[in-house]
């Protein structure tokens, strides 16, 4: 995100991880895994400027990580979703694992499907992510007030899609994806790919759970709502089709998956190129609904290589910085909390943390110490197994120092428990833009 102001212009680095708020653990001490993580750099933001904790969406709601998005863009979930299934749809059009190879081959055979009783009504299908793609049906009378066909659970019945009002809309869209849903069956049920894999002794790909049902929402684009020109990395299909919707630019990053193969380094990269253009050309925006790009411009373990990227980000920021009219800032926080005793989303609030780049330098040492950090890319680590030991702070054989607070509030490190110190107290993540703008403007 950029703002301009006079000669200098201010550039903002927003980090959101994926699920980053936990409770306390009894196999690490009772704390949570940012308390238990050697997060050195993490915890230099927090010392080095504001902090606070956040309700995504608001308090004691668990919500998805695309009403959590929008509402941390700035956008009301309960004026403006309509569902994710436009989101996966819009973001759709690169592979990953799993069924990288044969997931878009049987979306090929999918895209452009005819729908015999109603045949004015175009298909698009585009391979996603993993097991996923996206389902577009364009035509007249749809409404995305309809159930979907997913039953959620293993081994039960394929669902029907029911409307969820009276409208006539609703109904007939129930009739247009129950047709959809055989016909994609059909097709499937008959396909090489399912004819090798049975013949392999595995289970046929034999038909698409149809769930997220929405229509493409209009809103105002971001630059116009906050004054900032956006930019984002997003791997992870929806996320991607949510940027573009809100007119952010989705950057290509080569070898940021959005699983656990993923390429933080590449992710590192592709930020500072874009935020310090044309000092670095910028990486390629991609287009929604093609296959290419357009020029451009929570375990501990899992944290501790988030914050090893995120000094490598800060080398390539501060090497921009130095010679240039740019002044960057640094923003780290969760889209929901996602505890790993309960392996799902949930409701507890998520720690919030900004600085000014130049403290955070200061904070981790110096210049020379930051410019010293290897820009190597880095695997993520191997899955913690049930009851492995993780070594963290100080159980790894060397204490840390802790560091002084050279900020905005007495906080000196980001977790859940120090972010509620914080001079930004808690607030709800439809104030975060107003918080983030507000810190630009302050003149120090």
């Amino acid at each position: 995100m950029e703002q301009g102001d006079g000669e200098v212009k201010k550039r903002v680095a927003f980090v959101l991880i994926d699920g980053l708020g936990d409770v306390s653990i009894p196999r690490l001490g009772y704390k949570t895994p940012l308390q238990a993580a050697n997060i050195p750099n993490l915890d230099a933001i927090a010392s080095a400027g504001i902090n606070g904790l956040m309700d995504p969406v608001e308090v004691g709601l668990g919500c998805g990580s695309d009403t959590a998005h929008l509402s941390l863009m700035g956008y009301d979930p309960r004026v403006y979703y309509r569902g994710r299934g436009a989101f996966e749809s819009m973001g759709a059009g690169r592979a990953d694992r799993h069924f990288e190879e044969e997931g878009p081959i049987l979306c090929a055979a999918l895209d452009g499907m005819k729908l015999p009783s109603f045949p004015e009504y175009e298909v698009r299908v585009r391979y996603a992510t993993e097991h996923r793609c996206g389902v577009v049906v364009k035509g007249p009378k749809l409404s995305g007030n309809i159930s979907g066909t997913d039953p959620l659970k293993d081994n039960r019945l394929l669902l029907e899609a029911k409307p969820l009002d009276e409208s006539e809309e609703a109904k007939h869209t129930a009739k247009v994806v129950n047709e959809l849903s055989r016909e994609i069956s059909r097709i499937l049920v008959s396909h090489p790919v399912n004819a090798k894999r049975l013949s392999q002794g595995k289970n046929i790909a034999n038909l698409v759970l149809l769930r997220g049902c929405g229509i493409r929402i209009e809103v105002p684009p971001f630059e116009e709502k906050h004054g900032l020109w956006p930019c984002m990395v997003a791997p992870t299909k929806i996320i991607a089709g949510l940027g573009m919707s809100l007119g952010i630019d989705i950057l290509e990053a080569p070898g940021a998956t959005g699983d656990y193969r993923t390429l933080l380094t590449s992710k590192a990269v592709a930020i500072a190129n874009a935020l310090s253009a044309p000092l670095n050309p910028c990486p390629n925006v991609f287009v929604p609904g093609e296959d290419g790009h357009k020029p451009g411009r929570s375990d501990v373990r899992g944290l501790e290589a988030v914050d090893k990227a995120i000094r490598q980000l800060a080398k390539l920021l501060w090497q921009a910085e130095r010679s240039t009219n740019y002044q960057y800032f640094l923003c780290v926080t969760g889209d929901h909390s996602t505890p790993v005793e309960y392996g799902d989303h949930s409701f507890e609030p998520v720690p919030f943390t900004m600085c000014r780049l130049r403290e955070f330098v200061a904070a981790v040492g110096g210049e020379a110490a930051l410019l010293e950090t290897s820009l190597e890319p880095f695997p993520l680590p191997t899955v913690v197994e049930s009851g492995e030991y993780v070594a963290g702070k100080e159980e790894d054989g060397e204490r840390r120092e802790t560091p002084e607070a050279v900020g905005g509030d007495s906080v000196v490190e980001l977790n859940e428990i120090a972010a509620a110190r914080g001079c930004l107290g808690r607030f709800h993540g439809g104030e975060m833009m107003g918080v983030i703008t507000k810190f630009l403007k302050v003149d120090v």
